[in-house]
């Protein structure tokens, strides 16, 4: 988490875990994410819904990795009338007890990929391959405690945000436990593992930010970490994240993330290393199982198209002799052609 500013401070309540009214600005956006990986059946998937009730439409993705390297994948745009639930598409979150229990559904179609690398054309991948049914049902628990909440002012006023410039005026995250089943088609898989969770409120655009890495990983139930570095255009980086460790979160004061890249500046490897606050040292070296890039493009108010590119792999990390798994999710801008981080 960045340092926070002189005059300000951080606010969460558990009527977070709800939705709220929605701020003026047009790209007022409230997502809710989760993740899941199963470290012995070596599934998963992560799932997200992103209510835009000012512009008409939520934004729902849901992608599961399947054990043999396919992914199942389905994004839609459904239309919304308000922000009164997180229900659109067929997804849905319920939120059973604030911080502690959640659970999540999804019940519709996803095309199965056996060369996930092929949504980089979504229109084509979406002709060429399966579309089936699926379900998918998940109990979540709360593992750790909360990190983060919403930035205000020391009286507790919100702070002044541009929404040109914004990805989400709040924003937390836990580790979870998860167990449940998802469907794909005829097959069904029984799953039981660990994953992490966040929620986020405020104006958003996906090109507010030039390029970020988030490495959110679990080695079981008393051990996880969450890395992240943001940088912005001008070249200034944010680094932070926690480390899980018995049950209390250890803030990341420092974190530097090298990666191994493929032809088209996919991820394929990487190693971290973490310094956190009270002075514990981490090296963590992560193995990409499964990739999917996908995208999210719009014009900027000066005719300019904006092309967002977001890869998501199923990664394999170990770290102090454990074996775990989780998310490499990395972001870019693309500039020229090129992924405005390529090579971080």
């Amino acid at each position: 988490m960045a340092k926070l500013q002189p005059g300000t401070k951080i606010r969460l309540a558990p009527e977070d875990e709800y939705t709220h009214k929605p701020d003026a600005a047009q790209n007022y956006n409230e997502s809710m994410y989760f993740n899941m990986f199963d470290p012995v059946r070596k599934t998963g998937g992560w799932f997200r819904l992103g209510n835009r009730p000012n512009e008409g439409y939520a934004e729902m993705s849901n992608c599961l990795y399947l054990p043999d390297g396919r992914v199942a994948f389905m994004y839609a745009r459904p239309k919304i009338t308000g922000n009164a639930a997180m229900d659109a598409g067929g997804m849905k979150f319920d939120v059973i007890e604030p911080f502690k229990r959640l659970r999540l559904s999804y019940t519709g179609n996803v095309v199965v990929l056996a060369n996930p690398l092929e949504m980089a054309d979504p229109a084509q991948a979406f002709k060429s391959n399966p579309v089936v049914p699926c379900e998918v049902v998940l109990d979540y628990e709360g593992v750790s405690p909360m990190f983060g909440g919403e930035t205000v002012k020391a009286d507790g006023t919100p702070l002044d945000l541009d929404p040109e410039k914004s990805f989400a005026k709040a924003h937390y995250e836990q580790h979870m436990a998860a167990k449940g089943h998802f469907t794909v088609g005829v097959e069904r898989f029984e799953v039981s593992g660990f994953g992490l969770r966040d929620k986020s409120w405020g104006p958003r655009y996906w090109q507010a930010i030039h390029w970020y890495r988030w490495l959110p990983m679990n080695f079981g139930r008393d051990f996880g970490m969450m890395i992240s570095i943001v940088t912005n255009d001008e070249g200034k980086q944010r680094q932070g994240g926690m480390v899980l460790k018995d049950g209390t979160y250890d803030l990341i004061e420092s974190c530097t993330i090298e990666s191994d890249w493929d032809d088209n500046w996919y991820q394929t490897a990487l190693r971290a290393h973490v310094r956190t606050e009270s002075g514990a040292e981490y090296d963590v070296e992560g193995k990409v199982l499964s990739l999917i890039p996908l995208r999210n493009r719009r014009k900027a108010p000066d005719g300019t198209d904006l092309n967002t590119r977001i890869t998501e792999g199923m990664t394999e990390y170990r770290c102090n002799g454990m074996t775990g798994y989780g998310l490499s999710e990395y972001l870019d801008q693309i500039v020229d052609g090129k992924p405005a981080g390529a090579g971080h």
